[in-house]
């Protein structure tokens, strides 16, 4: 795959905290109003963050306790116009939540994290898979026919046992849990950069 030079590669401090105020007002507005927020382009201060990008916004309670999750994997718009359908996709679609409300979002952590673009990572056998993953460091991507999931590097803070990492990535799929050992799926791993409010 070549890397398109329209595809965001890194991000300041700056510009991080830019996509969490936007991710934020994003959910405020489509709560109050049913209506994705749009921006034009001239409103976004950072050229950067007109490029195309891949975000993942996931919402917390304030203990930490996950209450929505949702991202793309491949860079396909504008990086602030990810996040803003994302947030909201992560505060009313997350299949494992019930919808958030206007009440509760003063009481919900927002974090976003970009991702690089996801690379294939080679490998012979299931040892070498293991060998070849970087806990906390990689997200990683499993593909297998019509089956697919992803795991963020903050799964890793979960899950920090490859072995049982990759088995509950299986089991997202809708796999077996054992099936990274069948050497017959697809693996791509990749790197994120991630913003969360205090």
């Amino acid at each position: 795959m070549s890397l398109d030079t329209q595809v965001i590669s890194s991000i300041s401090k700056e510009e991080g905290q830019f996509l969490l105020n936007l991710a934020r007002k994003s959910i405020e507005h489509y709560l109050k109003s049913r209506q994705i927020l749009f921006l034009d382009e001239s409103q976004i201060p950072y050229e950067n963050l007109k490029k195309k990008g891949a975000s993942f916004v996931t919402l917390e309670t304030k203990n930490g306790t996950l209450r929505g999750c949702i991202g793309s994997i491949i860079p396909h718009r504008p990086l602030y116009e990810d996040v803003i359908h994302n947030a909201v996709s992560a505060a009313v679609s997350d299949p494992r939540f019930y919808p958030l409300t206007i009440e509760e979002l003063p009481f919900i952590k927002i974090k976003v994290s970009v991702l690089t673009y996801p690379q294939p990572l080679h490998y012979t056998d299931w040892q070498d898979l293991l060998n070849k993953l970087k806990p906390f460091e990689d997200g990683v991507i499993i593909k297998y026919k019509n089956h697919s999931a992803t795991f963020l590097p903050d799964v890793w803070e979960d899950l920090p046992n490859k072995e049982e990492f990759l088995s509950h990535l299986c089991l997202k799929a809708g796999l077996p849990a054992n099936f990274w050992k069948t050497g017959l799926l697809e693996v791509y791993t990749y790197k994120t950069i991630s913003f969360q409010e205090e």
